[in-house]
């Protein structure tokens, strides 16, 4: 884990649970991710899953990119978010270092990143990732394994791309001698609604 880029993410944590004056066990009530999870990612001794992240959003009722930044108040129509060339909020786990994108905006309906696809191995992660919503992969650089627990595994190279349902278990590995780069969109659960 990398100090300086998980310490945003530790210190606002703490900070928006503190605003709440909630003990981490009523963090992990609202968000259901464990205290000890929760103490561990705001002292920067763990690096949440995604799966973690959107739990942790959730249930304090944030966009995932606002638990790396305060958020702006949030915009009526006409919203508009950039990310120049090599912008955005740095996240790190062990199998995806993703930038988060256009992370001005809160309250968005799609998660955007630039993933560099670490994970070389199915057997690298301890579970399926599922949460709800849906993704969109688009591969940029090299190739890329998904495996889903419902359909045989395929193979995508530069130029290639993948929909999911995200309550299906997934993971995603590089297939590439260095790793794999793409774009990764992520929606919420409530897209569409309204």
């Amino acid at each position: 884990m990398q100090g300086n880029k998980q310490s945003v993410l530790a210190q606002r944590l703490r900070a928006l649970r503190q605003a709440r004056d909630w003990t981490l066990k009523q963090a992990a009530a609202a968000t259901g991710v464990s205290a000890s999870t929760l103490s561990k990612i705001e002292n920067s001794l763990l690096s949440p899953t995604y799966d973690n992240l959107i739990k942790i959003a959730a249930g304090l009722d944030l966009d995932v990119a606002e638990l790396f930044t305060a958020s702006d108040a949030h915009m009526g129509t006409g919203r508009r978010s950039l990310s120049r060339q090599g912008e955005g909020r740095q996240y790190e786990t062990p199998y995806y270092d993703h930038r988060l994108l256009c992370t001005a905006l809160s309250h968005k309906r799609m998660m955007p990143f630039h993933t560099r696809v670490k994970a070389r191995s199915f057997d690298e992660f301890q579970d399926w990732s599922r949460h709800g919503g849906e993704e969109f992969v688009y591969v940029l650089e090299g190739e890329v394994q998904l495996y889903t627990e419902f359909y045989e595994p395929a193979r995508l190279k530069a130029g290639e791309s993948f929909y999911i349902d995200s309550r299906m278990g997934h993971r995603v590995i590089s297939l590439s001698p260095e790793d794999a780069i793409v774009l990764w969109v992520s929606t919420h659960t409530d897209i569409g609604e309204e």
